[in-house]
C-alpha cells in the first residue's frame, strides 16, 4: 500500500492495466454481482432529488424496485447500495443494443441532472474502503473486466490513468497528481 495524502493506495492500483471494453462486456458489472452499487449517504440524496429525470430511462421493472422500496439498499454488511431487480441488475440500468447502461449517467449526458453516477460506479475497478481517518484504495479483480485487462495491457494504460478523472472526482487534482508523481518515483527507484 502507497500512502497518498489521506489514502492507501494499493499497488494493483499502479500496477494493472485496464480499459473498460464495454462493447465486448456488455456492462457486466451493472447486471452481476451479489449487491448493487455502493452509495455514499449524500449520493442517496442526490438519486431522490434527481430520481424523475433518471425514470425517463429506467425499465419499467428498475422504476417498480425504486418506487416499492426506494433509492437505495442495503448489503451484507449493512452498507447503502443501489437497489437490485430480481436480486441481479441494478435498478437503474437500461438495455440498448443488448448492452446494459446506466439511466443515472444518460440523464446525466442529455443535460437533465449534474449528477454523472455513484463515485463508486465511477471508479470502478477500484473499490474504496472507508476506515477511520483513511480510504483505503483496492483493484477489484472480477471476471466480467478480463477484456478490460486485455485492452488495458493493450493500449499500455494504467489503471490510475484510465480512471485519472474519478479519482480527481473523488479526492482533487492535486491529490491525483501526487498519486501520479509518488508512482513516477516509485517506477524509477533502481
Amino acid at each position: 500500500m502507497i500512502p497518498v495524502g489521506a489514502t492507501l493506495v494499493s499497488d494493483d492500483v499502479r500496477d494493472i492495466h485496464f480499459s473498460c471494453d464495454i462493447a465486448r462486456c456488455k456492462g457486466a458489472c451493472c447486471v452481476a454481482g451479489d449487491a448493487g452499487a455502493p452509495l455514499d449517504l449524500e449520493e442517496i440524496e442526490i438519486l431522490q432529488e434527481n430520481l424523475e429525470e433518471f425514470m425517463h430511462f429506467m425499465t419499467p421493472q428498475g422504476i417498480e424496485v425504486v418506487n416499492e422500496g426506494g433509492v437505495f439498499d442495503y448489503d451484507l454488511s449493512g452498507k447503502y447500495v443501489t437497489p437490485l431487480v430480481n436480486g441481479c441488475e441494478c435498478a437503474f440500468a437500461f438495455f440498448t443494443g443488448g448492452m446494459a447502461r446506466c439511466a443515472i449517467e444518460k440523464a446525466w449526458e442529455q443535460g437533465k441532472s449534474l449528477f454523472r453516477k455513484p463515485v463508486s460506479c465511477h471508479l470502478y475497478p477500484i473499490r474504496i474502503s472507508q476506515y477511520n481517518g483513511f480510504d483505503a484504495l483496492n483493484y477489484h479483480k472480477w471476471s466480467v473486466c478480463h477484456k478490460a485487462l486485455v485492452k488495458g495491457k493493450n493500449e499500455n494504460m494504467p489503471l490510475f490513468r484510465f480512471l485519472r478523472e474519478p479519482l480527481i472526482r473523488r479526492y482533487s487534482e492535486e491529490w491525483y497528481h501526487e498519486l501520479a508523481n509518488t508512482f513516477l518515483e516509485i517506477n524509477n527507484k533502481p
